[in-house]
């Protein structure tokens, strides 16, 4: 379970997978000096309502991965989490579509 801190005040924890997916997408938008929303649910244990911030590019955040790897991104989640954000109602944490099969022949041809 890695962990996302917002202005230092904020805390959350979302799956590593989930967290490193959520990094690019954040990071693309403000590298382009993109603001937006970003929300998620809040965990039972502190009510189980909604949290909602607002992401601008001189915002101070700290992703915290609890694993030691880097987790394979999912193309189709990045695009999906992409159009959330660029909605009125900003980023939110959809579920992670099948990844996208790639030709054998293709893998090979990357990697020769």
């Amino acid at each position: 379970m890695g962990k996302f801190t917002y202005e230092a005040s904020i805390k959350v924890d979302f799956e590593d997978r989930a967290l490193a997916h959520l990094q690019l997408v954040i990071g693309s938008k403000l590298r382009r000096g993109e603001s937006f929303f970003f929300s998620w649910r809040d965990d039972a244990s502190i009510g189980n309502g909604r949290t909602t911030v607002w992401m601008h590019p001189q915002c101070a955040l700290v992703y915290k991965f609890y694993g030691g790897r880097q987790p394979r991104l999912n193309p189709a989640w990045i695009e999906a989490l992409a159009i959330t954000a660029n909605s009125p109602s900003g980023l939110y944490l959809v579920p992670e579509p099948a990844m996208p099969q790639t030709h054998p022949d293709h893998e090979e041809s990357l990697v020769g």
